[in-house]
């Protein structure tokens, strides 16, 4: 085991600051990571407050981060897929049992076992595993991702949660084009469905509770924007997208979406609103329409959304802010006050 800088919280209520914590020596499958950019997600801002204490309770101290790009620095004498120097990424997970039928399908984010990034059982030292707002990081090879080397590395950073998340139901609904697709919210994951769903060739439309997003969604590639409130706007697209993402975590009306539906249409929430929604029944019925939930993609799924965005030239749009600045970031995240997505450049660290 050796010692390294982070950022963490010891309590729901105190502020992320600087400490050490431990990670374990390489194994012979392991690959050790300088971590270069660590991309701020809301399920950060969730966890170092405890507020899903009901679902996912936190243990402290918690270093929060799942969004990771780094440069290995060493491997283990078994790895095959790395060597120092190398481009690598690391997501939400980190190890799973790799033997139960998810695992073998390639969805280990369902394997009852699966180890996240930060807050979960560690298996090598006791305790708890501990994620990115840090200098470097170990992980098994299994779970190291490879980054093109064409992308804004700070921009690849959240692609690792908010692209995954976004990518994985868009492709698990066969997107395509000539496909009509909507994406409820224009934040940090609404704006990565737009640019994956364009990308896919659908005809995009971006629904909204705000007018003035309007040229940004068509910046990012949508082709309409519809006032989610304009109850005029919402007729006119009545029974006729084939798929509608919703990216929401706030209170809203899902049956107004519901409705927007063709026969067979889904619904896909990767949102979380606090408290359960209101399904009337015969918004389903009627035209064999689908609600359904989707978090983030297996491993391979998500090699294969980096190689898209490499391919396509996608990354997130970010603003990047050295790690001393973290505790306003979480401040300006919940107020919505970033576009769309923050990313500390972890080089600040150093200095500290």
């Amino acid at each position: 085991m050796y010692n390294t800088k982070a950022y963490a919280a010891a309590s729901a209520t105190s502020p992320l600051s600087l400490t050490q914590i431990g990670r374990r020596a390489p194994t012979e499958h392991d690959v050790q990571m300088e971590i270069l950019f660590c991309g701020i997600c809301h399920s950060d801002v969730h966890s170092v407050r405890n507020e899903w204490s009901n679902f996912m309770s936190t243990t402290y101290p918690i270093v929060p981060g799942h969004e990771i790009v780094g440069r290995v620095t060493q491997v283990g004498s078994a790895v095959t897929k790395y060597k120092p120097g190398d481009l690598a990424a690391i997501g939400c997970m980190v190890d799973s049992d790799g033997i139960c039928p998810n695992c073998k399908a390639g969805f280990e984010q369902f394997c009852s076992n699966m180890i996240l990034t930060y807050n979960s059982p560690d298996k090598h030292l006791g305790g708890v595993t501990y994620g990115g707002y840090s200098d470097n990081i170990v992980v098994d090879e299994r779970f190291a991702l490879r980054v093109p080397d064409n992308l804004d590395l700070a921009g690849v950073a959240p692609l690792l949660c908010a692209g995954i998340t976004t990518y994985s139901p868009l492709r698990h609904w066969g997107v395509t084009q000539g496909k009509k697709v909507g994406v409820v919210g224009l934040g940090g994951l609404g704006h990565m469905g737009v640019k994956f769903a364009h990308a896919f060739g659908a005809d995009v439309v971006v629904f909204t509770t705000s007018p003035n997003k309007k040229e940004d969604a068509l910046r990012l590639g949508a082709d309409e924007v519809v006032v989610s409130r304009n109850a005029d706007e919402m007729q006119q697209h009545a029974g006729s997208f084939d798929f509608i993402l919703d990216t929401v975590s706030a209170k809203h009306d899902i049956n107004a979406y519901l409705n927007l539906l063709r026969p067979d249409g889904n619904v896909t929430l990767v949102g979380a609103p606090p408290n359960p929604l209101e399904i009337p029944a015969f918004s389903l019925i009627m035209g064999r329409r689908s609600l359904s939930g989707s978090i983030i993609g297996g491993i391979a799924e998500t090699q294969e959304m980096l190689d898209f965005c490499g391919e396509h030239n996608i990354t997130a749009d970010v603003e990047v802010i050295p790690i001393q600045k973290v505790n306003e970031a979480y401040e300006r995240l919940l107020n919505s006050d970033v576009k769309y997505r923050f990313v500390i450049d972890m080089a600040s660290l150093k200095t500290e």
